[in-house]
């Protein structure tokens, strides 16, 4: 229900934008869910990120594969190789969706490795590390959010992150200002018509404003 209604939302901020808008953003809708690794010394050592799309995205990726031809939701054992990194193939200067900050600073992380893939259920599932090139300060509080800033692409954390590594941290999960992103992306979206923008192809930088921030803290460093 959760992810629903988180659905639910972004798709009434977008109709309330304007009919203009009703069907350019989001495209997609895909639940995330995040482990917070830490190495043997209590460091941030890496993130571990997943997401399921939704069906008609998945169905759509799917069907352009050539795969589950029957529609049944499932793959056979001889297509999952097909399906190995479907989504990991990432254009240079491709941020992975994934950000991650201290003290108003962007932590640096590495490209996508170990990662998984699956459909199930008619749904695509994939998962992949990144581990840090710049570690937050454990003895701080730090910040990871999952975004799409073209909001083409909506994320949902649906579980509570994952705690890998140390038992002394929380990590709680903020939601955005739904009525302030929504009023701001009016107000962008208005300028830009005024300008005579596309909307699709100039969509206003606005995906940050609808996506949820989890915050970790830990006790003093180990």
């Amino acid at each position: 229900m959760r992810a629903l209604t988180k659905q639910s939302l972004a798709a009434g901020v977008i109709l309330c934008a304007g009919a203009h808008m009703a069907q350019a953003h989001p495209h997609i809708f895909v639940d995330a869910q995040l482990e917070l690794v830490f190495d043997d010394t209590g460091t941030p050592e890496a993130l571990r990120i997943s997401w399921t799309y939704d069906p008609f995205f998945s169905m759509l990726l799917v069907s352009d594969m050539g795969l589950d031809p029957d529609f049944t939701g499932t793959i056979t054992e001889a297509e999952e190789p097909l399906l190995d990194g479907f989504d990991m193939n990432w254009i240079p200067g491709y941020h992975g969706d994934t950000h991650a900050a201290q003290n108003g600073q962007a932590l640096g992380l590495t490209g996508p490795v170990e990662w998984t893939s699956d459909y199930r259920d008619g749904q695509l599932h994939s998962s992949h590390l990144r581990r840090f090139t710049q570690p937050p300060d454990p003895a701080a509080e730090w910040s990871v959010s999952i975004h799409d800033p073209s909001y083409y692409t909506s994320y949902t954390i649906t579980d509570t992150p994952v705690i890998t590594g140390r038992d002394d941290c929380t990590a709680r999960i903020f939601e955005p200002d739904w009525d302030a992103a929504g009023a701001q992306l009016e107000a962008a979206l208005d300028e830009l018509l005024a300008a005579g923008g596309d909307v699709e192809a100039d969509f206003p930088p606005v995906g940050a404003l609808f996506s949820e921030e989890v915050r970790i803290l830990c006790a003093q460093s180990s």
